[in-house]
């Protein structure tokens, strides 16, 4: 089974943090983004940052960056179609998107993601709560061959991602929640305190 390139969704607008970008905030005394990669450059062949805007103020780690190639915000499915579009353009046949604000993903998630994949060649992480199951549709597998079908769909006016993914049946990788959920996400000043006690664990 072939490695997936990996792409960091940084082009959300962190209005909930105060705006900017919440990757460079620090945690434990590093950039958010730097947690992410660390995580993330063992399990693919590649990692790309997905970010709108000067892309120079990510220049410090020492990635490719590529913005959003639909206007407005239309959400994180726009992110992952610019991560396809540049994919392909490295003759790779799918990648693994994370969250840029969720440092504490699982270790074996694109693993799981492979072997979670449906004939469709999709994927979501997802966790479950006693019998809740909650997606978490920032963490996907995403063939390149559907890249095409993505971008109509949003040019369409689609934005949410669940509606694209259940079209065409994305097989779940289900993660356990103890000793934390390892989805948790930074969006608040607050949230930063909890990764940081976070970090000790993770």
């Amino acid at each position: 089974m072939s490695l997936p390139y990996g792409v960091i969704l940084a082009g959300g607008q962190a209005t909930r943090m105060g705006g900017g970008d919440k990757g460079l905030r620090e945690v434990a005394g590093r950039p958010l983004l730097a947690h992410v990669i660390d995580r993330l450059a063992p399990q693919v062949a590649g990692i790309v940052l997905n970010a709108n805007g000067a892309p120079g103020r990510l220049a410090g780690f020492g990635l490719p960056v590529v913005a959003d190639s639909l206007p407005g915000w239309p959400g994180p499915l726009a992110g992952v179609l610019a991560g396809l579009d540049w994919a392909a353009a490295q003759g790779a046949e799918a990648i693994v998107s994370v969250a840029a604000d969720t440092p504490f993903f699982p270790p074996d998630l694109v693993l799981r993601l492979q072997q979670a994949a449906a004939p469709s060649g999709l994927a979501l992480a997802a966790t479950r709560e006693g019998d809740r199951l909650w997606r978490h549709p920032t963490f996907g597998l995403w063939p390149v061959t559907l890249r095409e079908d993505l971008r109509a769909a949003l040019e369409g006016g689609l934005r949410k991602v669940v509606l694209w993914t259940d079209r065409h049946g994305a097989g779940l990788a289900e993660f356990g929640t103890e000793p934390f959920d390892p989805f948790f996400n930074i969006n608040t000043p607050e949230d930063i305190v909890t990764a940081e006690r976070l970090a000790g664990l993770a």
